[in-house]
């Protein structure tokens, strides 16, 4: 009988914090899906009229259309260049015998990049990028997320490689393989969870970073989409938040998408994300 109990009381408290945790989605698309009348006074939970009109009138006058593919083309090149560099690096550093023993204080210092605020590297990569002449472009702002990416993919690799049992490669090797095909057709597949899990919070990173983007773009043209939504939420359109919260719905799409077809990789790479020493 008390296991009754438990196991019920148990499961109308995950049941409750289960409600909690989905209601401020549900609410998000509720607003966006109503009329621009019932945002007005008192809302009722559930919408009493249902219409397209805010992601009309956010994708046809708003231009969000071109701010979702300027967040796309940022995040998928920074995500593609943070795993070519992150991978092959963490992949060196859990693999190779140094002859001077800085294995430990290099993974550190990668670790002391990415644990400092990003507001801390704004001033010197400002200064940079001026010199080259690339501000007001996406080129800062795939850079800065790189810099950012690269060190938590490392940290978080080493230890899948650190996993891989050596005699794999070695009987590659001994078939004749290089060290580069030994990686990539051998290593790499192994450790594709893991890929999986840093692919998916590295590019949660870049596609709704705001910090660089507000300082290094300026033209409109080149906006992602938490510097369009910021615009949305001015002194002007502050009342509208059916068109805010169709744009917060539209931005949560991409990321919803890469979790349902990577589920069953990210379930094992970040269950076995753990470093070891």
């Amino acid at each position: 009988m008390k296991k009754h109990w438990y196991s019920l009381i148990k499961g109308v408290i995950s049941l409750l914090l289960l409600f909690i945790a989905l209601f401020p989605i549900y609410w998000l698309v509720a607003m966006a899906i109503r009329p621009t009348d019932e945002l007005k006074g008192h809302i009722s939970v559930i919408p009493k009229t249902l219409t397209p009109e805010h992601f009309i009138q956010l994708f046809a006058q708003r231009g969000f259309g071109t701010s979702v593919a300027n967040s796309l083309q940022t995040a998928s090149t920074s995500l593609v260049l943070s795993l070519a560099i992150g991978l092959c690096a963490a992949y060196i550093i859990a693999r190779k015998r140094f002859r001077l023993k800085i294995k430990t204080p290099t993974t550190y210092w990668v670790l002391l990049v990415r644990v400092l605020p990003p507001v801390a590297f704004t001033i010197p990569l400002y200064i940079m990028f001026s010199k080259l002449g690339v501000l007001n472009s996406k080129v800062p702002v795939i850079m800065a997320c790189v810099l950012i990416n690269v060190p938590l993919i490392i940290w978080f690799m080493i230890s899948f490689f650190q996993d891989l049992p050596v005699e794999v490669e070695e009987s590659a090797k001994i078939d004749g393989a290089t060290e580069w095909q030994q990686f990539r057709r051998i290593v790499l597949p192994l450790v594709a969870p893991g890929i999986a899990a840093i692919a998916m919070l590295s590019f949660m990173y870049a596609w709704n970073e705001y910090t660089y983007s507000v300082i290094f773009v300026q033209s409109p043209v080149n906006y992602t989409v938490p510097l369009t939504l910021a615009v949305l939420n001015t002194e002007d359109n502050l009342t509208n938040f059916g068109l805010v919260a169709a744009g917060g719905v539209v931005s949560v799409i991409p990321i919803t998408l890469f979790v349902i077809f990577a589920q069953n990789y990210l379930i094992s790479g970040l269950s076995s994300g753990a470093v070891k020493e």
